[in-house]
């Protein structure tokens, strides 16, 4: 299978700062989005660029290319501050105009974001999926009308969308190997995403893959395991606590799904005094899970470099405006999905960092050393002097 590499630093350091919405605990009506988009939280609300500029129905019509991404959830802290930013640039630098608007963790409201996004003119569509399946007559109906559509980083299963992600088994596969190196047996604990992402099961089936024949085998025993509504930290910390009461305490490993709920994973093992002793998983490089990497709380965070997939949903975008067929966008390859269906993709390779390679990460202007390094014993971990 065809992939795009990871490389560093392609788009420079002004697309990692750029954003300057929301953070995760925002909740404020109107959502600033990177690059001057201004989104209105309410289903169907209207996209207004920050510098005056209407790119309402009209507004937006007037331009050759127009692409709309719908937001699962502006709110997540990668949407902002790198996959926007990177899709922005990427549709403005092929002659094109970005709107957005922002489905706050809700389906419904995303279907009317969907058709809102259209009623602006868009002429092409990015969907970041709250509920893959939900979302599906919307993505359908866009495609009949002629507008392509792009499942981006989650699955849709239509065989006219493109689908573009990382490679989310593999996710699973080095989260796992990284685990298992350090706990080849014991108890084993795994938090999954949301039931209604595919991903979650696409980690789920990279974890079989090298951890499967062990707990065949009786030397890893998963005395708990569950999906995660909404990949919400809160509940993930929740449904940790009742595993580790119902095991006293007895686990060895536990493979989160991302860093976000290894967040809540981590916290609670430090309620617990666990914190540090139990390798814990997660993905994203999220800067607070970076931080834990070296601190030693989290185990690995398999990093996903929003910046280059953003970029590409961008570059597809502007060539689907000239040819909506999926198949002649550059770099694809076919991939089946779970269900059966052949759709077009382009998946990318994710890398797992570790206390050994948290240079990695700095080097490529996704964190600094003072995020990674803060409250980090001098001289524990080779980044932190």
């Amino acid at each position: 299978m065809k992939v795009r590499r990871w490389v560093p630093l392609v788009m420079g350091a002004a697309l990692v700062m750029a954003a300057c919405g929301s953070d995760d605990d925002g909740d404020s009506a109107d959502t600033t989005a990177a690059g001057g988009a201004e989104t209105t939280a309410a289903a169907g609300g209207e996209t207004t660029a920050a510098a005056g500029g209407d790119t309402t129905a009209a507004g937006a019509a007037g331009g050759d290319c127009v692409v709309g991404v719908s937001w699962n959830n502006y709110q997540e802290e990668r949407w902002a501050k790198f996959d926007e930013p990177a899709i922005k640039a990427a549709v403005e630098a092929g002659g094109g105009t970005y709107i957005s608007n922002d489905a706050k963790s809700s389906a419904e409201t995303q279907a009317s974001n969907i058709e809102n996004l259209m009623s602006q003119g868009a002429n092409v569509l990015v969907v970041l999926a709250q509920d893959g399946t939900a979302v599906k007559p919307s993505v359908a109906s866009a495609i009949s009308n002629g507008v392509p559509v792009i499942a981006y980083d989650r699955l849709i299963e239509d065989e006219n969308a493109l689908y573009i992600t990382f490679d989310n088994v593999e996710v699973g596969r080095l989260q796992a190997q990284t685990i298992f190196d350090l706990v080849p047996s014991g108890n084993y604990i795994i938090i999954k995403g949301n039931q209604a992402d595919a991903n979650a099961d696409f980690l789920r089936a990279g974890y079989e893959e090298i951890i499967g024949e062990a707990v065949t085998a009786g030397d890893i025993t998963i005395v708990g395991e569950t999906y995660t509504d909404n990949w919400d930290p809160a509940i993930a910390q929740t449904q940790t606590e009742q595993f580790l009461t119902a095991a006293n305490n007895d686990v060895q490993a536990i493979l989160s799904e991302n860093d976000g709920m290894a967040g809540g994973v981590v916290a609670a093992l430090q309620a617990q005094g666990l914190a540090g002793q139990v390798p814990v998983s997660g993905q994203d490089g999220d800067q607070a899970a970076l931080n834990r990497v070296a601190l030693g709380t989290q185990a690995v965070s398999v990093w996903k470099d929003a910046r280059e997939l953003g970029t590409a949903a961008g570059e597809a975008a502007v060539q689907l405006c000239a040819n909506p067929d999926a198949s002649a966008v550059a770099d694809t390859a076919p991939f089946t999905t779970p269900g059966g269906i052949d759709v077009t993709s382009i998946l990318l390779t994710p890398l797992p960092i570790t206390q050994d390679n948290l240079d990695v990460v700095i080097d490529a202007g996704w964190t600094d050393t003072a995020n990674v390094c803060q409250g980090v014993e001098a001289g524990s971990v080779a980044v932190c002097p």
